[in-house]
């Protein structure tokens, strides 16, 4: 299982290698375009299954940073988006992706940033349940919101998808992980392996969508997207902060704003838009693996143990 960790480790270099190869043979993943929505049934129940009872019970034992880090999700990241895809004068077809990138739920990759930061891993895992719930409805209603007036945005259909795509696999994961907890535990960097590889391929598939476009519309696109990433990732800490919590939970909440579920944005601009739309989700899933993975590293650096003595004096 180790194999697996230091595997898993290297997301971002997988993530780079293979959306080059995508769009220098872009042929070899067009044909894949029809699966992008199995394979974000594949990440979802690998989310499902190492969630547990005790993973639920932790919202309502603390509520007020998960509902601080939810709320700050579903405010900052859809606004962000929008401001600056109206100031970089991205076309409606490409603010469309940012904002569904920005109205999605945070990316399990949080999960595991929190963890090599030294956050609160299970304040995170508790978010990120959440935030996946809440944005069955979130989703489609803050799109049809930031741009319905310039974008035919199919509220419903959209609803009733991320239902399928979300809800049912990782419902389904949480059952299975109720009756074969201990035997799934074992192998779970492997789950985490399978939802790695199934990210990279639709970021893959992607690229090759829109291998022909990338030289004019890439370098705006990836500008928009690290500023997004950013806002996020400043604004979560800054905000965490604001609100007084401890240097830990800030940290936690600044990478559940910041890194986003990319992959169902992608799966809904490929379903209910354009190649195009997904375009920023498939940069997203990209960049918010490299610079969580920077931060992460910078902030493992960076002693927590005055946030540990706090907690304790609580």
């Amino acid at each position: 299982m180790q194999y697996f960790e230091r595997f898993n480790r290297l997301f971002p270099v997988w993530a780079v290698l293979l959306a080059a190869v995508a769009a220098v043979v872009p042929g070899w993943f067009t044909g894949l375009a029809d699966q992008i929505q199995l394979l974000l049934t594949v990440i979802m129940f690998s989310m499902g299954l190492t969630l547990s009872g005790r993973d639920f019970a932790r919202v309502v034992k603390s509520p007020a940073p998960i509902l601080v880090g939810v709320a700050l999700q579903f405010l900052i990241m859809p606004l962000a988006a929008l401001l600056i895809s109206m100031a970089l004068s991205l076309s409606p077809e490409l603010m469309l992706g940012m904002v569904l990138v920005g109205a999605t739920a945070g990316g399990t990759s949080s999960n595991v940033m929190t963890w090599l930061a030294g956050g609160h891993v299970a304040l995170s895992v508790s978010m990120t349940m959440v935030s996946t719930l809440v944005s069955v409805v979130a989703t489609p209603l803050l799109t049809l919101l930031l741009v319905g007036q310039s974008v035919d945005v199919p509220t419903l259909g959209m609803l009733a998808s991320i239902a399928q795509l979300v809800v049912v696999p990782v419902a389904v994961g949480v059952v299975v992980h109720h009756f074969l907890g201990e035997r799934i535990k074992p192998v779970e960097p492997g789950l985490a392996t399978l939802a790695m590889l199934s990210i990279v391929l639709i970021i893959a598939i992607v690229v090759a969508l829109n291998a022909d476009r990338l030289l004019t519309l890439g370098p705006m696109v990836a500008l928009a997207v690290v500023l997004h990433n950013g806002v996020g990732l400043a604004g979560g800490y800054g905000m965490a902060k604001a609100a007084h919590f401890d240097e830990r939970t800030a940290r936690t909440i600044a990478f559940e704003v910041g890194l986003q579920n990319s992959g169902l944005a992608v799966s809904l601009a490929s379903q209910f838009f354009t190649p195009g739309a997904a375009l920023p989700g498939a940069i997203f899933s990209i960049w918010h693996n490299v610079s969580g993975s920077v931060l992460a590293g910078w902030w493992k650096r960076r002693s927590v143990r005055h946030a540990r003595s706090a907690d304790a004096a609580e």
